[in-house]
């Protein structure tokens, strides 16, 4: 694909508001005034409340659920079970990945009501919903609800779970397997380590997390009995994706639904699928004639938002006596909790296999995954999906292969990187890279951290009884592959452009950069354009927001829109203009007769439409687009990382003291917003290695359940983040666009646990696993010491 060569960069709207250009979020003034809409500022009239009753415990038979009492409660309108849901005929929560065990056979996809019948398998599993006038009497009713649940054993390890005596949580998955995954050539790939000068295996954990959106989840269900139309308000990822799973639980047309999105406080992938809590929801709109809220607490949110990551890889590389690498093959565990969720376990099966390799040749790979049920929140996407994880996984062997062969980190990643002259490069995933320049990415990273000068550093920190240590992330991730995108743009009569896509801002900031769009291709002033992404009703198809793609996605489709607005624009403005349509131009707004100054700007021509124009059957009425984009395919946003911290070895705490990126995300549409989006994934990252650490005890009960004992990330964590970029354009695609969303993570995690395990190295310490939380950092050293001392 020919990207476009800029011949107006004159323009003066252009170099304030077009394509590259710092603009100032549209919606921020709004929001920090306090006067966004999200899901619970919503208010119906006549609604209800909705409270859920949750499982105590993390596995058991569900022998009664008396709800009498609660029934005679004041207010209380309706107590909802599992039992009811059936009988109503509702389906099931679905997931949509057409995985394959490594013998051929499918994916084990049990079943998962909205409301369990049979047996509770996770702590916080809802089993009643409760539905009353008032949000205090919904919750004095759950109390009384009484639950009669038979305990069983329950798994918690991944390793654990896929044993024969470990606790079944479904009949049809035996030792708790979902999928036998595989991936690779195991031939090819034994023959490649079997004539390896040096083999580096590696143990090693990507721990879990929860997700901690900024707004808990929440709905509000309502139901027309005239029409039989659902509606429901919720936070997503995307209202046509989330319509599309509705329906088919609820088993009902697609026209008998309607999603709405307003404002969504965070996601980073949490929001994306359908939960059990909007069935019972929806079903009580429709029973009870009266809209339903539901908005959980935080403590819900932990028990009940899936989790993140959570994976163990025993990880191994083989390097000819140069260190080059031969081969690498990881064979481990992801754990997928309690239930399948929506798109699990992509994140440890085929995203491992597309991001482990990286930006790096290498000639064979080999996945080996086993996706386990536990009694455990579900697991699925967060902030990357796999990417992070899978740069983690090489980057980690790739700093371990360098020491034990004695060849620096740098020159080791230098003789293994793919060279420009090698792209386009297939690698052995099946990933074709378009574009790239990771030499140029890392050598500019090295010079804006100042690598050769961490030497004196380091001595100046152990003058203050400090270690200090530096680590280096590169990372390639692929992003989602393509999917169809509605680009709509439609001439509201108050003289503004709405632009209609599937796409959904929940933080990226969307409205701004997709107006600067068509500020370039149609020259529309930017305060004229509006956005419209947050409902079903207005979409023809939409793709959501999800694995780094929307800025790809919907810039595509709002080009290829605009194109058609002026092919129509110039049927019309020839009519008016009284010349044939071959001799209208389009530029900065007009069309212009070629060779004259005769003109009609283009919000002039959609105003004279409005008024009314008497056009011939073979002139289009409207400049009106409802287009839908078949979408672009994945994009390779790479670059590199590089963070110093310091570690105190009496108290074990670890700051961060200095952290510089650069990234190669093709054009950028709008810098500011894609330093926010690193800032943002590098905190993440940051938080999960330092950190974030999700415990349960052994009979499935979360100890780290509230923010008194799960610990995010604060701003005296987080240093300055220098942010720097290193662009080369995509070529698949109109504007050469790369996705960000998700690659703060996947640099921060490799170079934070890098520079950590660097650090530690003085102690002999071969490989830490992630959280370096304090006391697990102080422990290591004593430990260390301990062995020494013997």
């Amino acid at each position: 694909m020919n990207i476009a060569v800029r011949d107006d960069l004159n323009d003066p709207a252009l170099q304030k508001f077009g394509v590259g250009q710092p603009v100032a979020r549209s919606e921020d003034p709004k929001l920090v005034r306090g006067e966004g809409c999200y899901t619970d500022d919503v208010s119906r009239p006549g609604q209800v409340y909705a409270v859920m009753v949750r499982s105590r415990h993390a596995h058991g038979i569900i022998r009664n659920i008396d709800t009498s009492a609660a029934r005679a409660m004041p207010g209380v309108l309706a107590v909802y079970t599992g039992a009811d849901l059936q009988a109503a005929g509702y389906g099931t929560l679905k997931n949509i990945l057409p995985l394959k065990n490594r013998d051929g056979t499918p994916m084990r996809k049990p079943p998962r009501p909205a409301l369990p019948t049979d047996k509770v398998r996770c702590v916080g599993e809802p089993v009643a919903a409760v539905i009353a006038e008032t949000l205090n009497q919904a919750k004095d009713a759950a109390e009384a609800v009484v639950v009669d649940i038979e305990p069983l054993p329950a798994v918690i390890a991944m390793e654990e779970a896929d044993t024969p005596d470990a606790p079944q949580l479904y009949e049809e998955a035996p030792r708790n397997i979902a999928v036998d995954f595989h991936y690779g050539d195991s031939e090819k790939v034994a023959a490649a380590f079997a004539q390896a000068a040096h083999v580096t295996r590696l143990r090693m954990v990507n721990s879990r997390v929860v997700v901690s959106a900024m707004e808990p989840r929440a709905c509000i269900a309502e139901y027309d009995a005239a029409t039989g139309r659902f509606t429901l308000h919720v936070g997503c990822q995307g209202v046509f994706g989330m319509k599309n799973q509705l329906v088919d639980v609820l088993g009902v047309p697609p026209d008998k639904v309607r999603v709405l999105t307003g404002n969504v406080g965070g996601s980073f992938g949490m929001k994306a699928a359908a939960y059990p809590e909007y069935i019972p929801c929806l079903h009580a709109a429709r029973e009870l004639g009266r809209p339903v809220r539901w908005t959980a607490d935080r403590s819900e949110s932990f028990l009940s938002d899936h989790h993140g990551r959570d994976q163990v890889f025993d990880c191994e590389l083989a390097l000819d006596k140069d260190g080059r690498f031969l081969a690498w093959r990881a064979t481990g565990y992801a754990n997928v909790g309690a239930h399948l969720g929506n798109v699990a376990p992509l994140m440890g099966t085929l995203n491992i296999v597309k991001n482990m390799n990286s930006l790096y040749r290498t000639p064979a790979i080999e996945v080996s995954t086993k996706a386990v049920f536990t009694n455990t929140v579900l697991v699925s996407a967060y902030r990357g999906a796999g990417r992070p994880e899978g740069n983690y996984f090489m980057e980690r062997l790739i700093d371990v292969a360098a020491a034990e062969m004695g060849i620096d980190r740098v020159e080791i990643r230098r003789r293994n990187m793919i060279q420009p002259s090698e792209i386009p490069y297939t690698s052995p995933s099946g990933s074709v890279y378009d574009s790239g320049d990771f030499p140029g990415v890392l050598d500019r990273a090295l010079k804006a951290a100042d690598w050769d000068g961490f030497e004196q550093r380091k001595k100046e920190s152990a003058k203050r009884g400090k270690l200090r240590g530096r680590g280096l992330g590169c990372f390639l991730e692929v992003t989602a592959p393509a999917s169809k995108e509605m680009g709509g743009i439609r001439f509201e009569p108050d003289g503004t452009v709405t632009f209609i896509t599937g796409t959904l801002d929940y933080g990226q900031g969307h409205a701004t950069p997709f107006a600067q769009v068509l500020v370039d291709k149609l020259g529309i002033p930017l305060d004229r354009i509006r956005l419209v992404q947050g409902d079903s009703d207005q979409l023809l198809v939409g793709g959501g927001t999800g694995g780094s793609r929307s800025g790809q996605n919907s810039s595509a489709a709002a080009v290829e829109a605009a194109e058609k607005v002026i092919e129509k624009g110039k049927l019309i403005a020839s009519h008016l203009l009284e010349a044939s349509a071959a001799d209208i131009e389009f530029a900065r707004g007009r069309f212009v007769i070629s060779g004259t100054d005769r003109s009609i700007g283009l919000l002039e021509l959609a105003e004279k439409l409005r008024g009314g124009m008497n056009l011939p059957p073979d002139v289009p009425s409207t400049l009106d687009v409802s287009h839908v984009s078949e979408g672009v395919p994945s994009t390779y946003p790479n670059g590199c990382h590089i963070a110093e911290v310091e570690i105190d070895p009496e108290t074990g705490v670890v700051e961060v003291v200095r952290y510089v990126t650069v990234n190669d995300f093709g054009t950028l549409l709008n810098p500011m917003l894609v330093d926010g989006q690193l800032h943002g994934g590098v905190v993440q990252g940051i938080g999960q290695t330092l950190g974030e650490m999700t415990t349960y005890d052994a009979d499935g009960q979360l100890l780290t359940g509230s923010y008194m004992d799960y610990a995010l990330p604060r701003a005296s964590t987080v240093p300055n983040i220098e942010v720097l970029y290193h662009p080369v354009p995509a070529t698949t695609n109109p504007l050469g666009v790369k996705g960000c969303g998700e690659a703060g993570c996947a640099g921060a995690l490799t170079s934070m646990m890098n520079a950590i395990n660097d650090a530690l190295a003085e102690f002999g310490i071969r490989h830490f696993d992630m959280p370096a939380t304090p006391q697990r950092v102080w422990q290591a050293i004593q430990e260390a010491k301990r062995k020494k001392a013997a």
